[in-house]
């Protein structure tokens, strides 16, 4: 694919980026530790909530919740693409080769790997998203942790503010429509599914 000019991340809120980054360098070390194991493993939390979605529908039997739960895991998986072809179309480098003082608290990535939008926080928002559709109340967990994911990716220096913000716009405006058409199309497919052989996947 054709890439547009370089887009000059630090222009557009590497003062704030900045801020963030000093933050890490004074605050304690178990803080730092904590948001930079969340920063590069968090993701699994929401797929233990992708789990728990599926498994929720399974007992209470409805071939409407079912549709909804298991249509969570493609809209992150196609929030995952849409987010890829956007970030296909920008060299943005990374923060942290532009601004490189003060060091950051993660190695930083090396040339080519580029920054925007960020796939960490379009992975989350599309979860979180999804799961909010699902169940209220676990979704509002998932909202917080995806706010806690696009954070963690400041903080250890991955990524500037607008990087994140980008990402959760592409997780989002991915999830729900895809969510709105499971929601009315997918329980006619659930109910033919459960005639086969898933049927214990799908109903307790």
């Amino acid at each position: 694919m054709t890439r547009l000019a370089a887009l000059d991340g630090a222009s557009i809120d590497g003062g704030l980026y900045h801020w963030f980054i000093t933050r890490a360098q004074h605050a304690p070390h178990w803080f730092d530790n904590l948001v930079s194991f969340y920063a590069s493993y968090g993701l699994g939390l929401f797929a233990l909530m992708m789990v728990w979605c599926w498994w929720q529908a399974r007992r209470g039997r409805s071939a409407t919740a079912m549709a909804m739960a298991l249509a969570v895991p493609v809209a992150v998986v196609l929030a995952y693409v849409a987010n890829d072809i956007v970030k296909s179309v920008f060299d943005e480098p990374r923060p942290c080769q532009v601004i490189t003082s003060p060091a950051t608290i993660q190695p930083c990535p090396g040339v080519g790997d580029w920054a925007f939008p960020s796939n960490h926080s379009a992975i989350a928002a599309a979860a979180a998203a999804a799961i909010l559709m699902v169940d209220r109340r676990l979704g509002a967990i998932a909202v917080l942790a995806a706010l806690v994911m696009g954070f963690s990716r400041i903080w250890v220096g991955a990524h500037y503010p607008h990087d994140v913000l980008v990402g959760f716009a592409v997780g989002a405006a991915v999830a729900v429509p895809l969510m709105l058409a499971a929601r009315r199309y997918g329980p006619p497919l659930v109910v033919r599914l459960e005639s086969g052989f898933l049927r214990p996947l799908l109903t307790a």
